[in-house]
């Protein structure tokens, strides 16, 4: 077996973040400007002058964001994101698809019609699907430049890495295998999201590219807000083991913890960060 050769470390490792200005993708957001990463993000709205200069000004943060601004189910959207990535930062060593939405209106699965179905789709799959597909092609290109930078040649194969070349996290949801009759479309999108996952990962491990899937349970932002009195009476009730909300700062620790490179032999794994909820119990 080839000796394993120590991928080169970035000064500042790049993120791309897709909605990380508000919700869970906020939480990812911060963590990572924790951990010292530079963070590009993607969302729909203005570019938020407040926000940004808080993110940049985040204690202990790396104070380095750029912002990308357009929508991840209009398809040219993402190797325009993919550019202005490298125009900020020159490299990319983690995306993450956390950009999703919920049906506009909660309508029983008989009921429903195609239009939310291809916007919820379009948004939480379809989008991320094909952005994955233009990151990947640049992580691996960046991996052949970081290799030759250390005297690595990949023309005859990629030696054993010490750590990832880049890694991909989909943010999916509890509802890729528990049922909501009331929104069918949101959970075949997050099921969806899961085999993605599974496909990618299948796709580029041999490339030095590990690709996770973080799967959230009950969390507060702004999309459950709505749904808030029901779930503190199934909370109370024991819909899960620890008896609380999650926060974006839960699933932003799970997601630095993935970006970490500690564990090189894994990918295609599922990080429920939902309580226990996911626990089969009686």
């Amino acid at each position: 077996m080839p000796d394993i050769v120590v991928y080169p470390r970035p000064a500042t490792p790049v993120a791309m973040v897709t909605g990380g200005n508000r919700g869970i993708g906020r939480g990812i957001t911060e963590e990572l400007l924790r951990h010292g990463y530079a963070v590009s993000l993607l969302a729909t709205r203005p570019a938020p002058v407040d926000l940004l200069e808080e993110l940049r000004g985040l204690p202990g943060g790396s104070g380095k964001v750029s912002y990308t601004r357009g929508s991840i189910d209009d398809l040219d959207v993402g190797r325009r994101y993919l550019d202005a990535t490298l125009d900020a930062f020159g490299r990319v060593d983690l995306l993450v698809n956390n950009a999703g939405v919920a049906p506009s209106v909660r309508a029983d699965l008989l009921d429903a019609g195609p239009e939310s179905f291809d916007r919820v789709l379009g948004i939480n799959l379809r989008g991320p699907y094909f952005l994955t597909q233009v990151v990947a092609r640049e992580m691996i290109s960046q991996r052949d430049r970081d290799l030759a930078a250390v005297g690595v040649d990949t023309v005859a194969g990629l030696p054993p890495l010490d750590r990832p070349a880049a890694t991909i996290i989909n943010i999916s949801s509890i509802s890729a295998d528990t049922v909501s009759i009331d929104r069918g479309e949101y959970c075949v999108s997050k099921a969806g999201v899961h085999m993605a996952t599974l496909l990618y990962a299948a796709r580029l491990a041999p490339e030095g590219i590990v690709v996770y899937e973080v799967r959230p349970g009950v969390i507060a932002t702004d999309m459950t807000a709505g749904v808030k009195d029901r779930y503190d009476v199934l909370f109370a009730n024991g819909i899960s083991p620890m008896p609380r909300w999650g926060t974006a700062d839960d699933v932003g620790s799970a997601v630095a913890m993935l970006a970490s490179g500690a564990a090189p032999y894994s990918t295609g794994d599922v990080i429920h960060v939902d309580g226990g909820m996911h626990i089969p119990r009686l």
